[in-house]
């Protein structure tokens, strides 16, 4: 009852705002101005259309206007979110289904206002939040590249939202709740490459996306920032990147950030699930000075404070019990690969000890690996990466709680062990 009264008022409160809104803007657009930026010059189009390339793949683009065995930019994958599903559109120059009656203006007010060209507000599934950083130039490179593509005349799908989040009305709530324009503007005191790496993670990279938190009407909290985010749909949580209790970007080399990000792979652990499909879509295709900016810029974030760790919640007898029974599972599946030290075998097989990713608060991550099984990305650096095989055909939901318990309590881990309720709540679920 709470939960509905909770939804209920939020609606309301988002209905207000939307009026608010509205006449806030009516017959005007956004403050920062939908096109208020000039179009850009160019003496070489051909360059212009290499950049573009290049910062498409920088925004990911390619992997969410894909769909699953179509054509790259086409669009009509499915973006699922807490509210329904929202299809991407195609992005080809077809004049007819895609963006080939668009103008630079149009794509430019699409990144940085999230209104389309009949000015229409866009769902912010497209993560306009991020791409508003993004400069006119780099923009209009974008769009020469999109207009270069063949075109394909697929049509759109509409929008698959519940009521009333089929509503695009209520966008105007939300936006101005949760959405501010702007370019990004460069630090001062800051070096041209944390800058350049500050650049990339807000804007066209939109870590922020999966990384940060989200409340029941999909806002951001800005005041924890890339400080982790649980993705209810497909049950994934993309740790965070500002707490050492966590990912613990704080006491790693920036070389290893490097190496997960372009490769997938580093000393320090393997990019699976959601994250590895960045990696081989997008971050893998950067440039060596790119990534080392993004992993400088990441590494500098100012840490959060170490939460208290969570209380073990079973018996001491029960711990013992568990954790005698996850170390013969592990013996048995897992030791092999990952060495009875749990150091592993890089690049091969990601150590398991002092891997915060192992031990964080939510053992989501870990439990759907040890059910699911999983690939890092093939890269240029590590082009045939060995897989995790799936153990949820072969081990009981409690026989996987043990090993998950085990693995968070060897080799200097410590978490409280795993239910075998937490692995029945994630059995069923698909690793995506």
């Amino acid at each position: 009852m709470k939960r509905i009264l909770l939804w209920a008022s939020g609606l309301v409160l988002l209905l207000i705002v939307a009026i608010v809104a509205v006449l806030a803007v009516l017959n005007a657009d956004d403050a920062s101005g939908g096109s208020a930026a000039p179009a850009t010059a160019t003496t070489d189009p051909a360059a212009q259309i290499v950049r573009g390339a290049y910062l498409v793949r920088t925004g990911d683009c390619i992997a969410c206007h894909t769909a699953r065995g179509g054509k790259e930019l086409v669009g009509g994958r499915a973006i699922q979110t807490p509210f329904g599903a929202i299809y991407s559109p195609n992005l080809t120059p077809d004049k007819e289904a895609g963006i080939g009656s668009w103008s630079a203006d149009d794509f430019w007010r699409a990144l940085h206002n999230g209104k389309s060209k009949d000015g229409s507000l866009l769902y912010p599934a497209f993560p306009y939040t991020n791409y508003t950083k993004v400069t006119r130039e780099d923009a209009d490179a974008m769009f020469a590249y999109l207009r270069s593509v063949t075109p394909v005349p697929q049509q759109n799908r509409q929008p698959d939202l519940r009521f009333p989040y089929n509503n695009r009305f209520l966008l105007y709530g939300w936006r101005a709740l949760y959405f501010r324009p702007g370019v990004y503007q460069p630090e001062k005191g800051q070096s041209a490459e944390w800058n350049r790496g500050a650049y990339l993670v807000q804007g066209l990279g939109h870590c922020s996306a999966c990384h940060t938190t989200r409340n029941a009407l999909g806002g951001s909290d800005l005041k924890a920032e890339l400080g982790g985010g649980f993705i209810p749909v497909i049950n994934w949580y993309a740790p965070s990147l500002t707490s050492d209790d966590e990912i613990g970007l704080g006491d790693w080399d920036i070389q290893h950030i490097t190496d997960l990000l372009k490769n997938g792979v580093s000393p320090r652990g393997t990019v699976l699930g959601p994250m590895a499909e960045v990696v081989g879509a997008s971050l893998q295709h950067l440039s060596d000075a790119d990534v080392g900016a993004m992993a400088l810029y990441l590494k500098s974030l100012p840490r959060q404070k170490e939460a208290s760790p969570p209380k073990e919640r079973a018996s001491a007898d029960e711990v013992a019990r568990v954790l005698e029974q996850g170390a013969k599972i592990y013996k048995n599946h897992c030791a092999d690969c990952h060495q009875a030290s749990g150091k592993g075998a890089w690049p091969a097989y990601p150590p398991l000890a002092s891997n915060h990713a192992i031990t964080m608060a939510s053992p989501v991550n870990a439990i759907r690996v040890v059910l699911n099984g999983g690939f890092s990305p093939s890269t240029a650096a590590n082009p045939r990466p060995y897989g995790m095989p799936p153990y949820g055909p072969a081990l009981s939901d409690s026989e996987i709680a043990a090993v998950v318990s085990y693995i968070r309590n060897s080799w200097g881990n410590k978490a409280p062990i795993v239910s075998s309720a937490e692995v029945n709540r994630y059995r069923a679920i698909p690793l995506d």
